[in-house]
C-alpha cells in the first residue's frame, strides 16, 4: 500500500513539474501577454495587405519580408479607389492592416482611417516625401505616362496628350475609371495641369475631347490598361511610370514608355497602416522593411520603382529626371478638388455615352 502511495506521490509532483514547465515556455514565448485576452499583432504571424500594385512588384517585395521574418502574408489586390473604399466600408471592423500604394492626392482624405507611425528610416528619406501627417508614409515616387504597343502604332506620333486626340487612335486609347484607380485620377490631375497650362478649368475642354476618344471604354482597373496595351487589345494606354516599366522588364518587348511632352508630375506614393487593424506590430515591420535601404535599392533596381530615400540613386531602369520635362502643381488643390473632378469627369463622360 505504502509502494502505491509513493508511486501516486511521484506521479502527481511529476505532472506538476511539467504543468509548470509549460507555463514557464508559454511566458517566454510571449513575453508581453498582460491577459488571456490579449491578442499582440507580433505573435499572430500573419499580416493582410490591401495593394493596387503589379504581381510582379508585390511578389518579389512579401517574399523578402516572409523571408525576412517569418510573417506571413495575404494579399488582396484591387484599383486603389476600391481599396480606400473597402477601408473606410470597414472602419468598424477592420478587415486589412496595411494598404500598399496610393498616393497622397487620393489616400489624404482618407486619412483618419489611418494609423500614426513613423518608421525607423524616416531619417533617410527625402524632405519632400517625408510623413508630416502621421499616418502617410511614402514609399515611392510615382509618375503618369503613356504605354504605346509599338506593333500597332504604325506611323501615328503619340508623345502626349494632345496627340491622343488623333481621329485615328478612337477606340484605341486604354484608361481606367478615375473613381476605381489612382492611376486614371493621377492622369487626369495630370492633364488637367498640362492641358490648361497650369489652371484645371481651362483643362476641361481638353479632357471633353480625350472622352471622345475613348469612345465608351472606360477600364475597371489600373491593371486592364497596361495588360490590354501588351496583349494588343489598345495603342496606347494611361497608366504609371512603375507599371509600365516593369511591363518591359517582364519581357514585352512591343511596348514602350512615353513621358508626355507637356509635362509630367511625381507623386509621392504611400504605405499606410489600417486603423484599428488586427496585425498592427506586423504591419509596422512591414512598413520599417519597405523604406529600409536594402529593400529601396531592390525596389530601384530591380521592380522599376523609384526611391524615396535619399541614400538611393540613379535607377538603372527608369528614365532620368533630366530627360522628362517635370511639371509640379499645387497639392493642395488636387487634394481639395478631388471629388468635384471626380464628379465632373463621371457626368461628363456619362452624357457623351448618352
Amino acid at each position: 500500500m505504502k509502494k502505491v502511495f509513493a508511486l501516486l506521490t511521484a506521479l502527481v509532483l511529476v505532472l506538476s513539474l511539467a504543468a509548470c514547465g509549460d507555463g514557464t515556455q508559454s511566458e517566454t514565448q510571449s513575453p508581453n501577454s498582460s491577459s488571456d485576452t490579449d491578442t499582440p499583432a507580433a505573435e499572430s504571424g500573419s499580416l493582410i495587405v490591401y495593394t493596387s500594385l503589379p504581381e510582379s512588384v508585390t511578389d518579389a517585395l512579401i517574399a523578402a519580408f516572409e523571408e525576412e521574418t517569418g510573417i506571413t502574408v495575404e494579399l488582396i489586390t484591387a484599383g486603389g479607389g476600391e481599396l480606400l473604399s473597402r477601408i473606410a466600408s470597414e472602419s468598424e471592423n477592420p478587415q486589412g492592416d496595411v494598404m500598399l500604394s496610393g498616393t497622397i492626392s487620393n489616400c489624404t482624405a482618407f486619412q483618419e482611417y489611418f494609423a500614426d507611425y513613423t518608421t525607423a528610416n524616416e531619417g533617410d528619406v527625402l524632405d519632400a516625401y517625408k510623413n508630416t501627417e502621421g499616418g502617410m508614409t511614402r514609399f515611392d515616387v510615382i509618375s503618369s505616362v503613356l504605354i504605346v504597343n509599338t506593333d500597332l502604332i504604325g506611323d501615328i506620333e503619340i508623345n502626349g496628350y494632345a496627340d491622343l486626340l488623333n481621329p485615328e487612335l478612337k477606340g484605341h486609347i486604354a484608361m481606367a475609371d478615375p473613381t476605381k484607380a489612382s492611376s486614371a485620377f493621377e492622369h487626369l490631375v495630370n492633364m488637367l495641369e498640362d492641358m490648361g497650362d497650369g489652371s484645371a478649368d481651362n483643362g476641361w475642354d481638353y479632357v471633353e475631347q480625350f472622352c471622345q476618344q475613348l469612345d465608351g471604354k472606360l477600364l475597371s482597373g489600373s491593371s486592364a490598361v497596361y495588360k490590354g496595351v501588351a496583349d494588343g487589345e489598345y495603342v496606347v494606354g494611361l497608366t504609371s511610370e512603375g507599371s509600365a516599366a516593369n511591363v518591359i522588364a517582364a519581357g514585352a518587348d512591343n511596348v514602350k514608355i512615353v513621358y508626355m511632352e507637356e509635362g509630367v508630375i511625381f507623386r509621392g506614393d504611400g504605405a499606410y497602416i489600417i486603423k484599428g487593424c488586427p496585425n498592427e506590430a506586423n504591419a509596422q515591420k512591414f512598413l520599417d522593411f519597405c523604406t529600409s535601404y536594402e529593400t529601396q535599392l531592390m525596389c530601384q533596381n530591380e521592380l522599376c520603382m523609384r526611391s524615396v530615400r535619399e541614400d538611393v540613386t540613379g535607377s538603372p531602369i527608369l528614365a532620368d529626371l533630366s530627360e522628362i520635362n517635370v511639371r509640379t502643381d499645387d497639392l493642395q488643390t488636387v487634394i481639395d478638388s478631388k471629388e468635384a473632378w471626380l464628379e465632373q469627369f463621371t457626368n461628363l463622360y456619362i452624357d457623351l455615352q448618352g
